[in-house]
């Protein structure tokens, strides 16, 4: 990550609120201004580290508006992403929780809004309002599920396969062709390398691979899945296989 360019001084506009985060979506509106009033607003440049892996904060950060990414940087220098954070989502929550230091890095991939929360306010918002507490558990469940995944593939997949697995979770149906997927905008291939532990020329191959055999193709702004239905068999074979 370069260094950190968070300008902290920038006061928020009268459109930057906690009430566009769907976390807080049943709170009444004083409720909702009273955690904005608690929170610290900042504008982030895009490429600028937020927070960094270790860390000792334990504030919570709402992404009010903006792209952000969840990174851990390898001894070796190499980072693996982890996951994507857009508008109306958040990130910290397990420092909150814990105390313990971060355990991932976050970057802004555009430039973004974020609201930072004491870590008590956090706890207690959730402690006070249930439907707090139910999406927080929620999204604790689906981080564990989604670690797991990705455990079993790295133990399990090769490069290959992990790679047509990362591409059916980046996609989403095309309106224009149900029987297709796809990827907008198309990742660079050094951060679907980060996404899989592995080197930007083993995906570089891989996908050529794939265009060969028709199933995927590069359009302007898009990666096209031709037969995702393939590739998520190809995966589920390769698992058989393993």
């Amino acid at each position: 990550m370069r260094p950190s360019m968070v300008r902290r001084t920038d006061p928020r506009s009268a459109r930057d609120s906690l009430a566009r985060i769907p976390l807080f979506a049943a709170l009444l509106p004083d409720q909702i201004a009273a955690l904005d009033a608690a929170c610290s607003w900042r504008r982030v440049d895009a490429g600028a580290a937020i927070i960094d892996h270790q860390d000792d904060g334990i504030d919570v950060f709402f992404v009010v508006h903006g792209h952000v990414r969840v990174m851990i940087r390898q001894p070796g220098g190499q980072s693996v992403i982890l996951r994507d954070i857009g508008d109306g989502e958040f990130f910290g929550e397990l420092a909150a929780i814990d105390g313990q230091p971060r355990s991932a890095g976050i970057q802004a991939v555009t430039a973004a809004t974020v609201a930072r929360m004491p870590a008590a306010v956090f706890r207690g918002a959730i402690h006070a309002h249930p439907s707090v507490s139910d999406q927080v558990l929620a999204l604790l469940a689906g981080q564990v599920r989604m670690l797991a995944t990705r455990v079993t593939e790295f133990s399990t997949l090769n490069v290959r396969h992990r790679l047509y697995a990362e591409l059916l979770r980046l996609s989403r149906p095309d309106p224009r062709e149900p029987a297709h997927a796809i990827i907008s905008p198309p990742p660079i291939q050094a951060d679907l390398a980060a996404r899989i532990s592995s080197h930007r020329e083993a995906v570089s191959r891989e996908l050529a691979a794939l265009t060969r055999a028709g199933l995927l193709d590069r359009r302007r702004g898009a990666l096209v899945l031709l037969d995702p239905a393939r590739l998520r068999q190809l995966v589920e074979e390769a698992y058989a296989g393993g």
